[in-house]
């Protein structure tokens, strides 16, 4: 992580910057039969995501192979929804890479790798959904299409696109340095595909920072306003994408366990499910130091508190 986070720091100028996460993408190429998968499936005798992620721990009236089911249903949206919203990103740093054609060679490199190296995660999410699908039972539904959220995302501003891409991959860094990676009681090969997964967001984050940081200092103040509003309609979709997916997770799962449960037992799952999801995918990525620094240092103080009262609701539900 040190050399990343000097790829930020090294020379004066970008140009040194994207030269450096081109030569970090280079080192640490992997492909995924090679490296990651090796012959190797998924073990359902073990939970996929931990519970500082799943929060199944909160539903203490369920049985331990319940809670584990559970887990694996939510770690199988976990990795839907990250091919999601990676069809966004893949195409929106391959629109910032032709902005460097006739320009810095070494940052259109940088983000044409970018891209690539999203377009293998997208590859290796569908992977991942038809070998979880072969062995969990069927009727599981994903309820957004990847390309109509892509073109939906990518009708915004590209300032709040760049933020919501760089809280995306400041959040994937967190979930495994904190709470994928340290549990050995995991799924083996789930964790070996966060861990891949986060090495190459690690470079990808410093990407984002410079591009949005670029951006930013080309809007004038109403385009920033705008571009503001466009963050907030882009965290509400978010999570209205998310209501939807963890409605259909909980009904899935109470569907796929051989007993009944009462009412205010399936209340609960819904509610803990849409609380994981919401924490998963919007709120330890805003609350996360460096974004809140980044968004910061690139709104006004009324521009921040407008986005804080639009996340209030999220963030206090959560509680």
């Amino acid at each position: 992580m040190n050399a990343i986070a000097a790829a930020l720091t090294a020379g004066s100028n970008h140009t040194a910057r994207y030269g450096k996460l081109v030569s970090l993408s280079k080192q640490s190429e992997w492909q995924i039969d090679r490296d990651l998968i090796r012959d190797r499936t998924f073990d359902f005798s073990r939970k996929f995501l931990p519970d500082a992620l799943s929060r199944v721990d909160r539903l203490d009236f369920l049985a331990a192979d319940e809670a584990r089911l559970l887990s694996q249903i939510q770690g199988r949206t976990y990795a839907y929804v990250f091919g999601l919203v990676e069809r966004f990103i893949s195409a929106k740093m391959l629109d910032q890479g032709r902005a460097h054609a006739f320009d810095d060679q070494l940052a259109l490199e940088a983000l044409v790798r970018f891209s690539a190296e999203e377009i293998k995660h997208q590859e290796l999410f569908r992977r991942m959904e038809t070998m979880i699908g072969a062995q969990l039972p069927t009727g599981y539904r994903q309820t957004a299409d990847p390309n109509d959220v892509a073109r939906a995302v990518l009708a915004a501003s590209t300032w709040s696109v760049l933020a919501l891409t760089c809280h995306i991959e400041l959040f994937v860094q967190a979930h495994y340095a904190q709470s994928i990676g340290p549990r050995d009681e995991l799924c083996p090969l789930f964790k070996d595909v966060f861990k891949y997964h986060w090495k190459d967001e690690s470079r990808h984050v410093v990407l984002d920072e410079l591009e949005w940081r670029d951006e930013d200092a080309r809007l004038s103040p109403p385009d920033r306003d705008r571009a503001v509003n466009d963050l907030i309609a882009l965290v509400a979709a978010v999570n209205g994408i998310l209501q939807a997916q963890a409605q259909a997770d909980a009904e899935y799962f109470i569907r796929n366990v051989p007993r009944r449960f009462s009412a205010d037992e399936t209340t609960r799952i819904g509610t803990t499910v849409l609380s994981a999801y919401r924490w998963q995918y919007i709120i330890s990525g805003v609350q996360h130091p460096h974004f809140h620094r980044l968004l910061t240092s690139m709104t006004t103080s009324s521009q921040l508190l407008r986005i804080q009262a639009a996340l209030a609701p999220i963030i206090a539900a959560d509680r």
